[in-house]
């Protein structure tokens, strides 16, 4: 039993270096020369700031209120879930743990596919009809 453990254990470790060592990160520069002409433009019409960006719009205030609000989200649904795995595995077959880390997973899995549906048709809509 613990030959296997330890050479599962082997395994991962072997598995991760080897994808660590292939999957390394590039650093590309971005030489689209569209991309230089509409920053330019930009420039012209007072679109950016100094700093490059758009940070004067009250869209990219908006945008930047809603990712951490997602990210927020994405967190609490973890948690649950963590928390309602740590309920099932420590409930020494009681029925009642088990049904209420079940519902708790449910919920949490419904909640994180409504936040996200609402977040995409919000999208959808401001893309596509309002601008």
């Amino acid at each position: 039993m613990k030959k296997k453990i330890l050479s599962s254990l082997v395994l991962l470790f072997t598995l991760i270096v080897m994808f660590s060592v292939f999957l390394m990160p590039t650093n590309a520069q971005e030489t689209d020369p569209t991309m230089k002409g509409l920053n330019e433009s930009a420039l012209k019409v007072t679109a950016f700031d100094t700093g490059g960006s758009y940070t004067n719009f009250i869209q990219t205030k908006v945008g930047l209120i809603v990712g951490i609000v997602l990210s927020f989200v994405g967190v609490l649904f973890l948690g649950l879930m963590i928390y309602a795995g740590i309920t099932w595995m420590t409930a020494q077959g009681n029925d009642q743990q088990v049904t209420k880390a079940k519902t708790l997973m449910i919920n949490s899995v419904i909640g994180i596919i409504i936040v996200f549906a609402a977040y995409a048709i919000t999208a959808f809509i401001g893309n596509n009809f309002l601008g």
